[in-house]
């Protein structure tokens, strides 16, 4: 099993940045693909970042192309740079897991493994 813990976020202004990071664990977490979701209040969970199963390709929901930046380093952390902030994107944000070659990185229903969440909120 996997364990996920978000954090870095806070309270940013219009056209500010923030850097959240996802602490992953667990004994099989090389066997997991990454993501990055996002819920605002009253809304469903959306797609915002990902990593394909092999982790040479990166994907993007149209929202966020161009600003925000998904990355990893060497201990298995995984980041979100979010640049141009704005308030559209003020959510709970969610790093997660999906656990096979076979599942789909846009749907969150294919995700097995999802941190607490952390609170991004930008005001105008």
């Amino acid at each position: 099993q996997v364990q996920l813990v978000e954090s870095g976020g806070g309270l940013v202004q219009a056209g500010g940045s923030l850097r959240l990071s996802c602490a992953a664990s667990g004994r099989t977490f090389s066997r997991y693909a990454m993501g990055w979701f996002r819920q605002a209040p009253g809304k469903e969970r959306e797609f915002v970042a990902a990593f394909s199963w092999s982790g040479g390709i990166t994907y993007y929901a149209d929202s966020v192309k161009g600003r925000f930046t998904i990355s990893r380093d060497n201990a298995k952390t995984v980041y979100l740079q979010m640049n141009s902030l704005k308030p559209e994107d003020t959510a709970v944000y969610y790093c997660a897991a999906r656990p096979n070659y076979y599942s789909d990185y846009r749907q969150k229903g294919d995700y097995s493994y999802w941190g607490q969440g952390t609170q991004v909120t930008v005001s105008a």
